[in-house]
């Protein structure tokens, strides 16, 4: 059985409620990973092990289960929303899936327009690129975060993308994000899709951002909606990003026999949006993170529609005759959520005396 049809055998089991025969036969396994990560988190309770304080507030999103749940879109719709309250937002990362996974050499990086997807991560340069803020990545995220305020002192807050059982670096506010899959089964990995219990509560200094357009679990939360925004031609992707006056319609496609190629952990989502739309594919499902060298689809392919995640590790000169169209995805969240995230999220700085407020930066085009 191939890495992708394990992923798929699992998620599909670890929806399946009330838990399965084959779920429960995993518990066993599940009770033991439970036990490891509750010790982990007691080991910072007790102050055993001291989280480490980034020299500016930290505000990390991530999930409770396994997979992706929209964390990406998420951080691209939190960071105009932190510019709004006068904030000077940057981003930290692992930066899952470079090269190595900074297990070697140089292991903490800048993220540029210009940097290489192998290098940095692709999620890390999708946000550098879409939101022009600055981008760090690294292993260690308390690290990253005193190399990006070193190279940026104007940064006032900080937003973790993913990182939320990364207990080593302290956060001031947890941004929690479900798909419209919610907790599944209800169970720890590997019977289910939890990486920690799911709480009865909502955890202090904490947000529920529910990314499929409705609330999946118990917890309260704000919902936001994902949406097909339009594509792009690769070349004028990669030369003016996520500019209007590249943007064409999805209805330009109708009618061509289109290749959908996606490189996510849950690609389905993304050929069923394509589909509503009234376009008609072939899906081409790829390993997330996974690049493209070689193209996974044949050299006389005529039309290719692909990720903007993906599209960081497509060059328009790699790609042969083949036209390549990037579908840009927006992110909107409803008008309460800005409300909670300003309740619990530190103000930025005062300027000093005398000196007005400095006008928020807008993402960058």
């Amino acid at each position: 059985m191939t890495r992708q049809a394990l992923e798929h055998a699992l998620t599909r089991l670890w929806q399946a409620t009330p838990p399965a025969a084959a779920a429960r036969a995993l518990q066993p396994l599940s009770w033991l990973y439970g036990a490891l990560s509750a010790a982990h988190r007691g080991l910072y309770a007790a102050g055993v092990f001291k989280a480490q304080h980034a020299p500016v507030p930290v505000v990390v999103v991530g999930n409770l289960v396994a997979g992706g749940a929209g964390k990406t879109p998420t951080v691209l719709a939190l960071l105009p929303l932190l510019q709004a309250m006068g904030h000077r937002p940057g981003v930290i990362s692992r930066g899952h899936g470079r090269r190595g996974d900074g297990r070697q050499g140089n292991d903490v990086l800048a993220v540029h327009h210009d940097s290489n997807a192998a290098e940095v991560g692709d999620e890390p340069l999708l946000i550098h690129r879409r939101s022009g803020v600055p981008v760090q990545v690294g292993r260690s995220r308390h690290a990253a975060a005193l190399a990006l305020c070193a190279a940026h002192p104007e940064v006032t807050v900080l937003v973790a993308d993913d990182g939320l059982q990364h207990h080593r670096l302290a956060r001031d506010l947890d941004l929690l994000v479900f798909d419209d899959r919610g907790a599944g089964n209800g169970l720890l990995l590997p019977a289910g899709p939890l990486r920690q219990p799911m709480p009865a509560t909502l955890p202090p200094h904490s947000l529920v951002l529910y990314t499929g357009g409705k609330r999946s679990t118990a917890l309260p939360g704000f919902t936001g909606q994902r949406r097909l925004t339009g594509v792009h031609a690769l070349a004028d992707w990669w030369a003016d990003g996520p500019s209007s006056k590249a943007l064409r319609p999805l209805d330009s496609l109708k009618g061509r026999p289109l290749l959908a190629a996606a490189g996510l952990a849950r690609p389905e989502a993304f050929f069923a949006m394509l589909e509503a739309e009234g376009l008609h594919i072939q899906r081409l499902p790829l390993p997330d993170h996974g690049l493209f060298t070689p193209l996974p689809w044949a050299p006389d392919t005529a039309d290719v529609v692909v990720t903007e995640k993906d599209a960081v590790k497509l060059r328009p000169d790699a790609v042969g005759s083949t036209r390549v169209w990037v579908a840009q995805l927006d992110f909107c969240t409803e008008p309460g959520f800005a409300d909670g995230l300003r309740s619990l999220c530190p103000p930025p700085p005062a300027p000093p005396a005398g000196r007005p407020t400095p006008t928020p930066p807008p993402p960058a085009p």
